[in-house]
């Protein structure tokens, strides 16, 4: 008997044990998940804005995979636009938001197709091939660089000394990139980095054409959608040249699933963007190309194991600073970050 009750006195109390350990793991899973969304709700907009980062720069390095594994530029640029805009378009119309068409519009449609799209990326994929994805990255961080410098000159932004200093600064990087003949691997691969910067041109001229041309009240997936169905037109005719376009046949290798790896990144970063600006407000979300250009380097050293000189991190360094100078000041009506 006395055994009997010791056993059920010793079960007793482990049993009171594993009730206040289970009630103590149960507090701390609670903790924890409380620890977790309150951490992830303060510093949501840094985490959605590395993240951004992160898979926009690798788009360089995708880039580069495919204008090497021998895709036509013209014709992974062709794939670029017609996905972009199958994905859009249908994103409108669930939406119900269908993309406006009238002669206004269609106008617009092709300037931007052709000045966002068409041409950049075609000169885009056509360096891919012949420099380095972490330059390629560093070139085309001069996008805000040459944006806010036509802003000043258009007056659509008023002219401040600090960032004309990173405009200066960021023109500094670019000459550090082809000027030194030890900079570049290849001492002629200087004209493909100066076919970078004019796609950067040509993403500015879209940009300032967006700030003052673009209709008012018409949602921004609507005239992306637009944009890239009028530049996928523009380029149907050059898929009959002869070995321009590139067929998606499966089975897949590394050309196909870069071209559909670039189309859904491409997408899926740009409407991350749009939330970014929504959720933590312009001055913020600007912050991406710190991120996309430095993530554009490292990618392409982990994916191609690439090597860069002395004077191609000066100017990464200077790129940086050029695009520190340049990023707006958040004013007082700003949106906080990790606001709710």
């Amino acid at each position: 008997m006395h055994e009997i009750e010791e056993n059920n006195t010793g079960q007793g109390v482990n049993a009171d044990s594993d009730s206040i350990i289970t009630a103590d793991s149960n507090i701390y899973s609670e903790a924890v998940g409380v620890v977790s969304a309150s951490f992830f709700k303060r510093f949501r907009s840094w985490i959605v804005l590395l993240s951004l980062g992160l898979v926009w720069g690798m788009t360089f390095s995708l880039a580069k995979i495919a204008a090497e594994g021998g895709g036509h530029p013209i014709g992974i640029a062709y794939w670029q636009s017609l996905l972009g805009a199958i994905v859009l378009v249908s994103f409108s119309i669930l939406k119900r938001r269908p993309i406006p068409i009238n002669r206004k519009y269609l106008l617009f449609y092709t300037l931007c197709g052709i000045l966002g799209s068409a041409i950049p990326n075609t000169l885009f994929f056509y360096a891919a091939s012949k420099i380095s994805a972490g330059v390629l990255s560093i070139t085309v961080a001069t996008v805000p660089l040459m944006t806010f410098a036509a802003a000043a000159m258009l007056r659509v932004e008023k002219l401040a000394w600090g960032r004309a200093l990173g405009v200066i600064f960021g023109m500094t990087s670019i000459v550090l990139l082809v000027g030194p003949e030890a900079s570049l691997p290849d001492p002629d691969s200087g004209i493909w980095v100066m076919a970078g910067v004019l796609a950067a041109v040509c993403y500015t001229i879209e940009n300032m054409l967006i700030a003052i041309r673009m209709p008012e009240g018409v949602d921004a997936f609507a005239i992306a959608g637009g944009m890239f169905t009028a530049a996928t037109l523009i380029m149907t005719p050059f898929m009959f040249v002869d070995g321009v376009f590139v067929p998606l046949l499966w089975p897949w290798g590394p050309i196909e699933f870069s071209i559909l790896g670039m189309a859904f990144f491409s997408t899926f970063a740009y409407g991350i963007f749009v939330y970014l600006i929504i959720e933590a407000g312009p001055v913020f979300a600007s912050q991406t190309a710190y991120v996309v250009t430095l993530s554009g380097v490292f990618w392409g050293m982990i994916i191609f194991g690439e090597q860069h000189s002395f004077w191609i991190w000066i100017s990464l360094a200077i790129m940086m600073i050029a695009l520190a100078l340049v990023t707006p000041r958040k004013s007082k009506k700003s949106i906080k970050l990790g606001a709710e």
